[in-house]
C-alpha cells in the first residue's frame, strides 16, 4: 500500500539525510524508509512437508531434554565434594521443569549420573560419571576460552531489541540458547564488562543494556558484502539464501512473489523499525531477517518456536510472527519431533560456510553421546529407573 500522507512521506525523505539512519559500516545516501513501502501479501499456505534430514539432528530435538540434564549436572558439581543426597534436589523438580521425579530421572542417565549410597541412613547420593566430569571440565574451558565471542552473542541478541534493553527475565530464558551457563547474570562482576550495564526499567523489573559505539551487521549483511552483491546502500535488497526441501513445491502464484519479496529492501535487525509500514513487505523481510539473525546466535541454531513468541513485545514483532516459518519454508524447516515444534535454519546445515559454529556445539554433541548410551544400558536392564 502506498503511503498516502505527504507529510509523512516528506518528513520520511527528510530524516533520510540524518546519519543515525545509515546502514552498518558504510554511509548509505538514502534512508530504508524512503523506499515505497508496498503490500503485495500473498496468502502462503502450504500442507507441511517432513524432511528427515532436519528431523534427525540429534543435537537438535535432544537440546530440551539436555538442558535439564545439564542443570542437574551443574548442582552437583557446584558443590565442594562433587556430590549430592537426593534431598538436596527431590523437591526441586519443578524447577528443572521435571514431570516426574528426580531420582527417577536422574536414574535414567547412568552414563552421567552414578548414585552411591551415602555416608548416613543409606540415602541414595549422585556424582557425576567420570566421562560426564571430563565433559564438564572441557565445557567450563571453552566458556573461558570463547567469553567474549558469548558475550559478543548475547550483546547482539539484546542490541536488536527496542532501546537495546532487556528484561533479565528474558535474557534468563534464551542463555542456553546462546550458549551461556544458567548463572552467567548472577555473576555480572565476573561476567560483565563495561559495554553491559544493569538497569531499572519502568515495569519494575532489571533489564540488561548494551552501550557500544560500534554498529553491527547481520550474518546476511557480511555474506552478501564478502559475494560483492550487496554495498550497504539504505534501498538495497539482499536476496536470501533458499534451501528447498525434497518434495516441496512453491505454487505458481507463491513462487512468483517470493521472486518479488527477495527484491525488497533488506533492513538489518540491528537498525531502527520503528517507521516501517507493519503491513508491507519491507517490514516482513524485517522479521524473516531477524528470525535468520536470531537463530544465527544459537547454539543449534534452532530453537522451540513457542520459546521466541515471548519475545514479540521486546522485538517489534508480529502478533503472529510464528507464521513468518510457514511463509519461508525454504529458510526455516518446522520440525514436529518430541511433540513440540522447533524451527530450525537451514543454512546453517545446507552450507557450512555461511553460519559460524557455535563453540559449545561439540561439549553438547558428547553429552548427547553420554544420553545414547544411558538408553543402550537401559534396554540391556542394566539400571533400575524407578
Amino acid at each position: 500500500m502506498l503511503l498516502r500522507n505527504p507529510k509523512l512521506s516528506n518528513y520520511l525523505v527528510t530524516i533520510s539525510q540524518n546519519p543515525f539512519f545509515f546502514l552498518l559500516h558504510n554511509e548509505p545516501r538514502y534512508s530504508p524508509y524512503t523506499y515505497v513501502q508496498t503490500q503485495n501479501y500473498v496468502n502462503v499456505y502450504m500442507k507441511w512437508k517432513k524432511d528427515s534430514y532436519y528431523d534427525s539432528i540429534e543435537h537438535i530435538h535432544k537440546s530440551a531434554e539436555l538442558k535439564k540434564i545439564v542443570s542437574f549436572k551443574n548442582v552437583i558439581a557446584g558443590e565442594p565434594d562433587g556430590c549430592i543426597p537426593i534431598s538436596f534436589v527431590s523437591k526441586r523438580g519443578s524447577e528443572f521443569d521435571l514431570k516426574i521425579k528426580v531420582a527417577r530421572f536422574l536414574r535414567l542417565y547412568p552414563s552421567i549420573f552414578e548414585e552411591f549410597t551415602g555416608p548416613e541412613h543409606n540415602l541414595p547420593w549422585f556424582r557425576l560419571t567420570h566421562e560426564a566430569a571430563d565433559i564438564d571440565s572441557q565445557e567450563r574451558k571453552i566458556f573461558e576460552e570463547c567469553k567474549e565471542d558469548l558475550k559478543e552473542r548475547l550483546k547482539k541478541f539484546i542490541l536488536m531489541s527496542k532501546g537495546k534493553v532487556l528484561p533479565l527475565k528474558i535474557i534468563q530464558e534464551m542463555l542456553w540458547y546462546l550458549g551461556l551457563p544458567d548463572d552467567f547474570l548472577q555473576h555480572p562482576d565476573k561476567n560483565f564488562d563495561e559495554s553491559l550495564r544493569l538497569v531499572e526499567l519502568e515495569s519494575g523489573l532489571k533489564g540488561l543494556a548494551v552501550e557500544i559505539n560500534e554498529r553491527c551487521s547481520s550474518v546476511l549483511q557480511r555474506n552478501a558484502m564478502k559475494q560483492g552483491v550487496y554495498s550497504g546502500e539504505a534501498t538495497e535488497a539482499i536476496t536470501f539464501p533458499l534451501f528447498p526441501s525434497k518434495g516441496l513445491r512453491l505454487k505458481r502464484k507463491i513462487g512468483d512473489w517470493l521472486k518479488d519479496f527477495q527484491k525488497v529492501p533488506y533492513v538489518s535487525p540491528y537498525e531502527d523499525y520503528s517507521r516501517l509500514d507493519p503491513t508491507s513487505d519491507v517490514a516482513e523481510k524485517r522479521v524473516v531477517g531477524f528470525l535468520h539473525e536470531l537463530l544465527c546466535l544459537f547454539v543449534e541454531h534452532s530453537a522451540e518456536r513457542k520459546k521466541l513468541l515471548c519475545l514479540k513485545k521486546y522485538f517489534g514483532l508480529p502478533q503472529k510472527v510464528h507464521k513468518a516459518f510457514e511463509r519461508h519454508p525454504h529458510m526455516f524447516y518446522l520440525s514436529y519431533r518430541n511433540k513440540t515444534r522447533t524451527a530450525v535454519l537451514k543454512e546453517a546445515y545446507c552450507d557450512e560456510a555461511a553460519v559460524e559454529r557455535h563453540p559449545m556445539l561439540e561439549v553438547r554433541k558428547r553429552y548427547i553421546d553420554l544420553i545414547k548410551a544411558s538408553e543402550k544400558i537401559r534396554r540391556s536392564g542394566g539400571v533400575n529407573c524407578s
